[in-house]
């Protein structure tokens, strides 16, 4: 399964990587670190080239944690598919100019139907869990075992949030009448006139968001009413008598 990306990266065996051999896994890290990813300083590679040693399953996890990895070193396979998109970007950006006059493949007699991505979709593909994982990192969602869960709580997350209709909106900050908190009774003192202050302001808000959503219920209330206030009747469904 690692294959495409193994061969992008001019690995020495690309077809035959096995990731559960232990030693060729190790081998396929410190490979990537030595050539193409180069996080750490040659001097600071020592334990994770150290492949024979017993601590080297440590010395793979602080690697990971230093890398920012969203896997951990019980996700073998998801793990080293990170870190081989991780190289092949790097390598990318050490060669921009080598692959930008790269010629795209010829388009297939089918292009004129545009493809569906999802049709072929794996959900229990490396490549789709980390996507998935390293897309809800960057929005802040929970984990979930299920990660067509995940991507659905992303597309909605998207949908709600950063949809050009939510940023457009967002972006339209809406301005406040000056409100005079003397002219307002809180019903109840404090002690401190500072904190009598902040508990009006918090009561002025909390009547705000009680109109919105006072609002948003007669908006419900006037919709279902404009279906049920004109019901259609079938006369075939009526009989006369027993």
């Amino acid at each position: 399964m690692f294959r495409r990306k193994l061969t992008a990266l001019d690995y020495h065996n690309p077809n035959g990587f096995d990731c559960t051999d232990e030693t060729q896994f190790r081998n396929c890290i410190v490979w990537l670190e030595d050539q193409k990813i180069r996080h750490y300083k040659i001097e600071d590679r020592g334990n994770l080239r150290n492949i024979p040693s017993s601590d080297w399953p440590k010395a793979y996890q602080k690697y990971l944690q230093d890398l920012n990895c969203p896997f951990g070193v019980q996700e073998r396979q998801e793990a080293v598919d990170w870190l081989l998109g991780l190289a092949v970007r790097y390598e990318y950006g050490d060669n921009v100019e080598k692959y930008r006059n790269c010629q795209p493949l010829a388009a297939s007699g089918n292009s004129d139907k545009a493809a569906d991505p999802l049709v072929n979709l794996d959900s229990n593909s490396p490549d789709f869990k980390a996507g998935v994982t390293a897309l809800s990192n960057i929005l802040k969602i929970q984990r979930h075992d299920d990660y067509l869960v995940m991507l659905k709580a992303i597309r909605i997350l998207i949908q709600e949030r950063l949809s050009p209709e939510a940023i457009n909106k967002a972006s339209h900050n809406r301005e406040g009448i000056p409100v005079a908190l003397d002219k307002h009774i809180l019903g109840f003192d404090t002690g401190d006139a500072t904190l009598n202050e902040a508990a009006q302001i918090l009561r002025l808000l909390h009547i705000e968001e009680l109109r919105e959503l006072q609002t948003k219920i007669n908006e419900a209330i006037v919709a279902v009413q404009a279906i049920i206030a004109d019901p259609k009747t079938d006369y075939r469904l009526g009989k006369v008598g027993r």
